[in-house]
Order: structure tokens, then sequence, then C-alpha cells
């Protein structure tokens, strides 16, 4: 029995079943699993809140075509969750929290038993106080139970042919705001806005800005550095994040690394 087997399984003797279902491969694979076993008993549901960036949301309904398994979207605003707004370290566990009660919500409407996400082990190594607010609310994560690692999960996602098996680790615009500062409509804009400026600019595939007090700090991943010798594009680059809002701009010469500003800041 294969790992992707088991993870089928898992599903076994389940009803209906609700798959939170974000961009990325984790997640992409549940659903997969979901749909094999269940069929149209499973369907994957897509928060398009504020935090979500569109390539991300354009990617969740890109995997659902290709598994296909029924998408729903559903929206609401956590800008209008003050504790989420003040940005301190339990930002994510109020963000999952606010998901999980509009998960349920629409779970009692379909009728779905279950609810799943994409939670998987090397995720259990880091500081993730959303995961909590998950499993608290009774989130169950079937990558965790069948033991499965973030390399398994694309080693089965590119066996079974889905497009996101390569794509980079992301996580909510909220993520480039170091604790402390407010998350605001404005701020994450120009953040999803610099992001695609870089990438299309540089040709670079894990890409963060992060908005440090209007700052934006560039980070590519640490096999793309070599990007950021090309002086005309990087000229261009600072030009543009500066028309589009940011006070100046700075290279993060380490490259990217997931949690490197979760700190309070002054």
């Amino acid at each position: 029995m294969t790992k992707l087997d088991e993870l089928i399984n898992w599903f076994n003797e389940k009803d209906r079943v609700l798959v939170a279902l974000s961009g990325g491969v984790d997640s992409a694979l549940v659903a997969y699993a979901a749909f094999q076993n269940l069929g149209n008993s499973a369907k994957a549901v897509t928060a398009d809140y504020k935090t979500l960036s569109r390539d991300e949301l354009s990617s969740a309904q890109r995997v659902c075509s290709e598994i296909g398994i029924k998408q729903i979207v559903i929206n609401y605003n956590e800008l209008e969750n003050e504790n989420f707004v003040r940005n301190d370290k339990n930002r994510c566990f109020y963000c999952r929290d606010e998901l999980a009660k509009n998960l349920f919500e629409l779970a009692k409407k379909l009728g779905a038993d279950t609810i799943v996400d994409g939670t998987q082990l090397d995720d259990l190594d880091d500081y993730r106080p959303g995961i909590d607010a998950l499993k608290s609310n009774g989130i169950q994560s079937p990558l965790v139970e069948t033991g499965f690692t973030k390399k398994q999960v694309r080693d089965e996602a590119k066996r079974i042919n889905l497009s996101v098996f390569d794509r980079p680790s992301n996580s909510c615009l909220a993520s480039r705001i170091p604790w402390g500062q407010r998350i605001s409509a404005e701020r994450l804009t120009r953040i999803e806005v610099g992001e695609s400026i870089v990438k299309q600019t540089l040709g670079a595939n894990q890409v963060r800005v992060r908005d440090l007090d209007g700052i934006a700090k560039i980070e590519v991943g640490k096999n793309e550095l070599e990007l950021f010798s090309d002086k005309l594009k990087m000229d261009e680059i600072i030009l543009k994040l500066e028309q589009i809002g940011f006070k100046s701009v700075i290279i993060d010469p380490e490259g990217y690394k997931s949690g490197k500003i979760n700190v309070i800041a002054d």
C-alpha cells in the first residue's frame, strides 16, 4: 500500500467532507484523496479573505479543476476583526479561529460531518498558532494522521500530475508584516503588488516583500540570490516599489526563510 493509498483510505466511512483548500500542494493532495474516496461527497472550500493573494486563489481554482472536485469559495473580511488587525503573536490563531467558524457554518448548511485541512508533519516543527486554532475547533489533519512529510506530499503530488507539486510554500499576505505593526488593506495591497513586480521582473520563483513599517525588504529563494546581481532590473524594481507607496527598498542577502520576521516590532 502506498502513502497515497493510506491517505485515500483515511476517508473510509466518512459521509460528507469539506476540505479547506488553499492554493498549495498540501491541501491539494488532501482534496485529491478525498475526491478519490468520496467523489462528489467531498467538496473543497477556499476562503477568499483579504489576506489571500489573487495568485493563490487562481492556483486553488486550477487545482480543483485538475482534481475534478467542486470548489466553494466563501468570502469574509478578517480586517473587521480587531484581534487580527492589531497583529500580535497570536494573529494566526485569530485568523484560523475565524476561518474554522466559517467552515463549520458552511458544513452545517451542507450536512458535512468532517472538515479537514492540509497540515502535514513538517508544519508541526514551527510556531503555528493557526494550527492550534484549527485543531481546537475540531478540524482534522489527514496528512499528519497518516504521517506525511512535505517531501512525501510533493512526491505523491508529482506522481499523480498535480501542477502544484513543486509550487513554493506560501502564507497569507499578513505574514509579511512584523508583529506589532497594524495590518491594513493598503499595506496588504502594496505587498501583493510588490511581490508580483519582483516575480515578473526577476523571474524569481520564491518571493517575499516584507513591509517593515513602509520599508520593502525583498527576499528570494536561497538558490535565486544571483538574480539580485542584475542592476538594471533591480533599479526598475526599486523605482516601481517606491511608486506604489514603499518609502525605500532593501535586499535580504540571506534569502527567504519562513517566519523570519516573527518578532514583536518596536
